[in-house]
């Protein structure tokens, strides 16, 4: 896949692009609604002879339109919807940077520079897709802007359990601790990524060493509490548990949040390897202990949770 950054005004050689079909969408999290739109410009990219291609903005929108919002966290921040969208086998990358000039753009504006002008011939987008200054522009008046110069479809609402598949609902559940439930709207579990570093070293003398995780501070994190989760490390996935808080049995006044993770069967010296932590089920809040004795207890009560719980999650794999 070829990733092409953009600009305002337009800062590319638009002879080189060739005839495209595209997708048009925020797309964060790119859930399985996300997925139809983007799946269904690959098929008419096969269908009429086209390459297929993606549009998307960096960064959210309400860091250059809200009022004093500067730093917004992310389902799938840039880099992570970069590789997610490669997985679908889609040809092209449009990462339009998103800023206040280019947010007042009229809808014909929009289109006739960012859609005509990059020789895209067939425009998939979502019922709810709107585009130009304050949103004006939507897939009603889609027909108008396009000058006849490409044809276009509209993909409806997705829903489960009667409910749209939406960015704000995987937020919610994300915000809930809810990890469990995210597979059936991301269509894969949630994961985040960011490097091991050195911590305090402290779960190494009480048998169950930990990955101190600094997470890339662009994801979103489920709350404070213990998981179980699996971690990529040097391409293979290990089975563990992760404490994600203050660890207040020891730390009194800790401020930041910490990840570790405890990974099974695991003995490798992985200091500054980035790691990506996939998360599968809340198993408890987390608490604080009278002493070494209870915190090992309940550690070993986590993993045997944690264990059990893939048990089940491998069964589901081989007999869905």
């Amino acid at each position: 896949m070829e990733i092409i950054k953009l600009s305002f005004p337009l800062n590319i050689d638009k002879t080189k692009i060739p005839p495209l079909a595209m997708a048009l969408g925020y797309f964060d999290g790119v859930h399985l609604g996300h997925q139809k739109v983007i799946h269904e410009a690959k098929k008419m990219a096969e269908i009429r002879g086209l390459s297929s291609a993606v549009m998307t903005f960096d960064p959210h929108p309400s860091v250059v339109l809200g009022k004093g919002q500067k730093h917004v966290q992310y389902i799938t921040p840039i880099a992570e919807k970069e590789i997610v969208i490669e997985e679908l086998g889609i040809d092209f990358l449009f990462i339009v940077h998103f800023t206040a000039e280019f947010a007042n753009l009229l809808p014909q504006e929009f289109i006739d520079q960012y859609v005509i002008d990059l020789n895209v011939k067939h425009v998939v987008a979502g019922f709810d897709y709107s585009y130009g200054r304050m949103g004006k522009g939507t897939m009603e008046t889609i027909p108008f802007h396009s000058r006849e110069q490409f044809l276009y479809t509209v993909i409806p609402k997705l829903t489960i359990d009667n409910e749209k598949i939406s960015s704000t609902r995987i937020r919610q559940y994300i915000k809930d601790g809810q990890t469990d439930k995210l597979p059936e709207l991301l269509g894969r579990h949630y994961s985040t990524s960011g490097n091991v570093v050195h911590g305090d070293k402290r779960g190494r003398t009480i048998g169950f060493p930990t990955a101190n995780c600094d997470i890339n501070d662009e994801f979103i994190l489920p709350p404070v509490g213990v998981y179980a989760v699996r971690m990529k490390v040097n391409g293979k996935w290990y089975l563990g548990v992760c404490n994600l808080g203050y660890k207040p049995t020891f730390n009194k006044e800790a401020l930041k949040t910490s990840v570790e993770v405890h990974l099974f069967d695991f003995d490798q010296d992985i200091y500054g390897e980035k790691v990506i932590i996939e998360w599968h089920l809340y198993i408890r809040k987390e608490q604080k202990f009278s002493g070494i004795e209870e915190l090992v207890s309940q550690i070993e009560k986590d993993k045997r949770s944690a264990i059990k719980y893939f048990e089940k999650f491998d069964k589901l794999l081989t007999n869905p």
